[in-house]
């Protein structure tokens, strides 16, 4: 006689899961979801964001500094969104109407740095929108997950304990089907966590880029010419300083 070679189909999984479950497991896989899909939502919306912004900070840094004067710089760089446009235009507002009794103790050069690192705050505010929902996701993700496995254990026992049968294979299945909840919360929050890592990496970044282009606009402002800031100066010293290398090593060689 041929031995019985079907294989029986598990009945502990998700499908099982969610058909023994009661209120309290369906809904707290549906918080579970709805948290997922909000965390890819945030990850895909600020990585464009930031695509966005470094292509605006690439066109202007290309068509900006190589204009003759502040209006024409500012009528180079494309787009009515650039926000690299909009603090530019804020510099020379606020240049121009240093005026009024409200600004008569005021001196030109803190007028212009306030209106600027304003505009640069509101920047940074909205490049952090968002980032609390990956924050928020990635720490209660993992309880709420447990809090899933600890109720579907406890109705597992308790449905053990009213049928009379303790043995492990009446044991095992229900408690093992319980401990799905924690792996769908682990699930969704590892990518919360490395993506709001990541993005936070990049936004610093780009605040960075913000803050040198405030920092250049404004010296250009006040003084009316662009001052290089501290990495602009060391990166141009670099071939300066290869160079006097070489120049002092081929005067040793020759001696």
């Amino acid at each position: 006689m041929a031995p019985n070679t079907e294989t029986v189909e598990n009945p502990f999984g998700i499908m099982g899961l969610w058909e023994q479950s009661d209120a309290v497991i369906k809904g707290t896989l549906f918080v579970l979801i709805a948290m997922s899909f909000a965390s890819w939502f945030v990850i895909f919306t600020k990585l464009w964001d930031q695509r966005r912004m470094r292509k605006q900070y690439e066109e202007m840094e290309k068509n900006f500094w190589t204009a003759g004067n502040l209006r024409e710089g500012i009528a180079k760089i494309p787009g009515k969104d650039n926000v690299f446009k909009l603090m530019a235009e804020d510099g020379m507002r606020a240049a121009q109407h240093h005026e009024g009794r409200l600004t008569d103790q005021i001196p030109l050069h803190e007028w212009i740095s306030a209106s600027l690192y304003r505009a640069v705050d509101a920047i940074s505010s909205r490049l952090q929108g968002g980032m609390a929902i990956l924050a928020t996701t990635g720490s209660t993700a993992p309880f709420i997950g447990l809090f899933g496995t600890v109720w579907g254990i406890y109705n597992a026992l308790v449905a053990i304990s009213l049928a009379g049968q303790a043995s492990l294979d009446k044991v095992a299945g229900p408690i093992g089907e319980a401990l799905i909840m924690t792996a769908i919360g682990l699930f969704v929050a590892v990518p919360a966590v490395m993506g709001y890592n990541w993005l936070l990496r990049r936004n610093k970044d780009l605040i960075e880029k913000l803050r040198y282009f405030a920092s250049d606009l404004h010296a250009y402002l006040v003084s009316g010419a662009r001052v290089e800031t501290g990495r602009e100066q060391a990166q141009a010293a670099r071939p300066a300083a290869a160079g006097a290398g070489a120049g002092a090593g081929a005067a040793a060689a020759r001696k």
